[in-house]
């Protein structure tokens, strides 16, 4: 494997905003998953349900969490154009299907499965060529 130093000069720029583009989705689905997690250990029923819900670790942590991903989306739209970025916030929608499925037992559709591939071609299509050097 060749030392990403002989690579051009245009990919390790772009190297690094995938990085931080994957920590930024990363840390933002976590922390829905978790949001979710927590908001339906919450009884609908307790009178103190405001509380309750922002108490919960759950809930607090995946604020952080999402948190986190905002501040790692800063360094993503720092670097390129936010057309070319933006977009990419769309494979969220892609990838929060497989912990919904694992963790929260959502079912996943074939049409959802359908608009999941319809996303990803999208981003393609979009983001084809215009990422800033």
């Amino acid at each position: 494997m060749k030392p990403l130093s002989v690579y051009s000069p245009k990919l390790r720029p772009m190297l690094l905003v995938l990085s931080l583009l994957l920590t930024a989705s990363a840390l933002t689905v976590t922390g829905e998953v978790l949001l979710k997690i927590g908001i339906n250990h919450v009884t609908t029923h307790d009178p103190k349900v405001l509380w309750a819900t922002f108490t919960d670790w759950r809930v607090i942590l995946g604020f952080a969490l999402v948190f986190g991903g905002a501040i790692f989306w800063l360094g993503v739209i720092s670097r390129v154009d936010l057309s070319f970025a933006y977009p990419l916030l769309a494979l969220n929608y892609v990838i929060i299907l497989i912990p919904s499925r694992i963790l929260l037992n959502e079912s996943i559709s074939l049409m959802r499965l359908i608009g999941a591939l319809i996303i990803v071609i999208g981003v393609i299509v979009i983001t084809w060529g215009s990422g800033k050097s």
